[in-house]
Formats: structure tokens, sequence, C-alpha cells
């Protein structure tokens, strides 16, 4: 019996972050940050594994690529597009890649060398696909039919300007007809490239026959080994570019065989390859003054990652309701933006808190929609049907204090609830400072006002009134 052998890389989740930059990862006495990531690395690292492999590998991103970044932000994902073709990706889906709209992201696919997979993405009116759902490909003896799902969410919690003219589905029954029709033009192995999260992702794969390989984006899970579902291994590659998933497969005549998996670090030890060095040097370089502006400094680190609250938000939260002078703040609860350590705070850490870099509006709120707004928010974190999952983390609020139980169904789980030192009341009325509709989605509250002040200029006005900066000790949520 034949045996052939595949390695496949994984990248997912970069959000734009073209060069190495604080992540933060978790040790036994808590968080801890070093430097990791940067494209640079994770060239030289793939071209390390090519040369190891004789080239008999596909390097695939499951998405969250062109966008996050301020560099990215400034070019509508332009600058991303010469350094991601000198890496070799082979294919890659999609979520935050549609946040400069639909046809903006149409403009950078065909830049591109490589295509966009979304069989789950339809045109409003005539269903017809505006990127493609598959792809097989040919390494050494082997096909190989790689076929997207692009974040399902796009249309349903997202600005509605992500999905103008498109609609996305779950995916699920099209992915289980693509997997035959790439299996009838001989598809020796599938490989799913999807932008789900990995919830979602392994019930997919426990209702869908004849997946070999899920490579799962959207949720940044650090996985140490694969996950095995109705016969598919799944992997997912953490955050910001600062991990690679390799994936060695053995396939012989009944299928996988055997595999091997490594979870790379892209540390100070990655090998830098020099041509993308100079193609990120070259894409930063016009706006490493404007972005290497101090704006104040913090005396803690400010990150995301944990799933009540955070620092970072905290900064944006007091921000937005400093200068609406809003009883309540609401952001979205993200899950990416790479930390920002103690010391001076730059223009370009700004991007990471928020890179859209939206207005600071106002909303009047009911004390029952406020309740509603927030247990949707619950159910949409830690929904038990992972399919009801369409948020990152808790979204993050000052100015309240809710007891919550996870445990209980959705619409239940709010015990009590705190607005400063009055008890919540369902008719009582609150002013709240959000910025985007993810903060405060447009079903909720009336008389909704732009003020006038972006993200940025709130947190500067806050930085230079208080440098440096100590977070407030507000906790939102608290499980009981």
């Amino acid at each position: 019996m034949i045996e052939h052998q595949l390695t496949l890389l994984q990248l997912n989740d970069t959000h734009a972050y073209l060069e190495p930059h604080p992540e933060v990862f978790w040790e036994k006495d808590g968080p801890t940050f070093r430097t990791a990531g940067g494209f640079a690395r994770i060239a030289g690292l793939v071209n390390q594994i090519r040369q190891e492999t004789d080239g008999n590998l596909l390097l695939l991103d499951c998405g969250d690529t062109l966008h996050g970044t301020a560099v990215a932000q400034k070019t509508m994902g332009g600058a991303m597009v010469s350094i991601l073709n000198a890496l070799g990706i082979e294919a890659m889906t999609a979520h935050w890649d549609f946040a400069f709209g639909p046809e903006r992201l149409r403009e950078l696919v065909i830049q591109l060398n490589y295509p966009l997979l979304a069989i789950n993405c339809y045109e409003d009116g005539n269903n017809n696909r505006p990127f493609e759902g598959s792809v097989m490909i040919a390494k050494g003896d082997l096909l190989v039919g790689i076929i997207g799902c692009a974040a399902t969410i796009l249309d349903k919690t997202m600005p509605p300007s992500f999905s103008a003219g498109i609609h996305f589905t779950l995916g699920k029954s099209e992915l289980q007809e693509e997997i035959r029709s790439l299996r009838d033009q001989g598809a020796d192995l599938v490989v799913v490239i999807s932008h789900l999260g990995l919830p979602q992702d392994i019930r997919l794969a426990s209702e869908t026959a004849g997946i070999d390989v899920l490579l799962s984006g959207h949720t940044h899970n650090r996985l140490r080994s694969p996950i095995r579902e109705n016969g598919a291994l799944i992997i997912q590659s953490g955050v910001h570019g600062s991990f690679l998933g390799r994936l060695d497969l053995w396939k012989d005549d009944h299928g996988v065989s055997g595999y091997s998996y490594r979870l790379y670090e892209i540390g100070e030890d990655c090998p830098a390859d020099p041509r993308v060095a100079r193609l990120v040097e070259e894409a930063v370089a016009p706006f490493r003054a404007e972005l290497g502006r101090v704006v104040g400094s913090t005396t803690v680190p400010l990150y995301r990652g944990e799933m009540l609250s955070s620092s970072m938000d905290t900064l944006l939260l007091e921000a937005i309701r400093g200068v609406t002078g809003a009883e309540l703040a609401f952001s979205n609860g993200w899950r990416y933006g790479a930390p920002i350590l103690p010391g001076p705070v730059t223009k370009g850490d700004l991007y990471s808190i928020v890179p859209m870099n939206p207005e600071v509006m106002t909303v009047t709120l009911t004390g029952a929609e406020l309740r509603d707004m927030l247990e949707e928010n619950i159910e949409r974190t830690f929904s038990c049907d992972p399919y009801g999952q369409m948020g990152g983390y808790l979204k993050r609020c000052l100015g309240l204090t809710c007891y919550i139980k996870l445990e209980n169904p959705p619409g239940r789980r709010i015990q009590d609830c705190w607005i400063g030192n009055r008890h919540l009341d369902t008719s009582d009325m609150f002013q709240a400072a959000f910025v985007t509709v993810q903060g405060v989605p447009e079903r909720f509250g009336r008389n909704r006002t732009g003020t006038g002040i972006s993200a940025h200029e709130a947190i500067e006005r806050l930085l230079a009134e208080r440098t440096p900066y100590i977070p407030s000790n507000e906790v939102p949520f608290r499980l009981v």
C-alpha cells in the first residue's frame, strides 16, 4: 500500500499585524508578555519548512487578514497584498476582510495570486456566489480539495456596510454537497478552511461526512493538539500572527493513516525573510512617524484575552464616557488587538484598541432594553448551541454591575444588575455612550446622536488628563 505525505500550514486571525509586537501568554501565575509575530518571521519559518518538505506543503489562511492595524486601515487593505503574495499562500477565507465593503474586497482579491473561498456567501437577489466556494490543488501525488467557509455573522451582527448586497449562510448544506463534488473529481483529501469559530467548526464537522482536515479560525484558540471529530482533524492557531500551525499528514488508500502536529510560536528565534522584511518596511514606512507619536502612557499592560473584562477596553470605555458625560458606556467584546505594555502609548497603539476609529455616539436606553441587550449578548457568547454563538467575549461595559449565572437558560442569566449605586429598574432611562452598532445594536434605544468626536480623539483627551493611565477597577460582570 502506497503512503503519501503532505504538510499543511495554518495562519488565522493575523489581523494585519505586519511587525513583531507584544503578545499575551498565559503562565502558571497569570498573564505574561513577550514579543511575537511579524510577517517577515512568518515567511522565514514557512520557507524553512518548505525546504524540509521539498515544497510538499500547503499554506492556508483562515481570514481576518486584511484589517486590524493602522497600515491596513489607512490603505483599505492594499498594503497587505504584496506581502501576502510573497508568503505563497494557496487559499484563504474571510471575516473582517469585508470591513471595507464587499466591492473593495473583490478589488483586493483580484490582486492576490490565490483565491478567497466562501462557499456560504451569496449576492442578494440572484444568489450567485461572488467568490469561489472551493479549489482543487495538486501537491505531489495528491489532489487536495479546499473549501472555504466565511464568517456567517457578517450580515447578522457586524456593521451593515460589511455585507452590502450580499448575505451569508452557515454553509452546512453547501459543504456536504461540495465535498461530494470534489470527491467525484478525484480529490484524495478534503480540507475545509473556516472562520466560523472552534465551537461551530466542531459541531459542523460532527454533522458533515468526508472532511479530512478542518482549519478553524475566529475564536483565537491556541490548540496544542488536534481535535478529532467525525474523522476530521481540527486545528486552530492563535491570533495576531503570533503562531503558525503545522499538520503533517500521511495518506494511504483508506484515508489519513497518521499525522503529527506542532504549534509554532513566532518568536525571536524564527528566521526573518529579507524580501518580506523589505516589503513590510515599504508598507509601514509612510506611516511610521505619525503612528509613533506618543499620546500618553500607561502604568499597566492594556490587553484583551479575558472573558469578563479587559484593561484595553476599560481605557476605551472611560474615554467615550468622559467625552459624553453618559452614565453608561459600551463597546463590543472584540478579541483582537495586540497588548500595549506599560510605558508610552502611541498613536499606532490606538489602532490596536479600535482600528476603525469610529465616531463616539450616545443613545437613550430603558432599563428593560438594557437588560434585553445584555441577555442577548450573553446568549450569543455562551449559547449551548454552538450555531447560536455570534459574538466575541462578553460586551465591554462601564457603569454597571451584573451578577450572572451562565448555566441558566437564555434570557434568564442575569440575577441582578446595578447602575452605579442604583438597582436596575426596567422603567428607568439611561444615557449610554458607545462605538459602532456592535456596542449598542440599532434595535435598542432611541435618540441616537453623534458627538463628532472619534474614538481615538476621546482616548487622546483622556490620556492628556490622566497620564500615566491607571484603569478603573470596575468589573461589570460577576459570575455567581
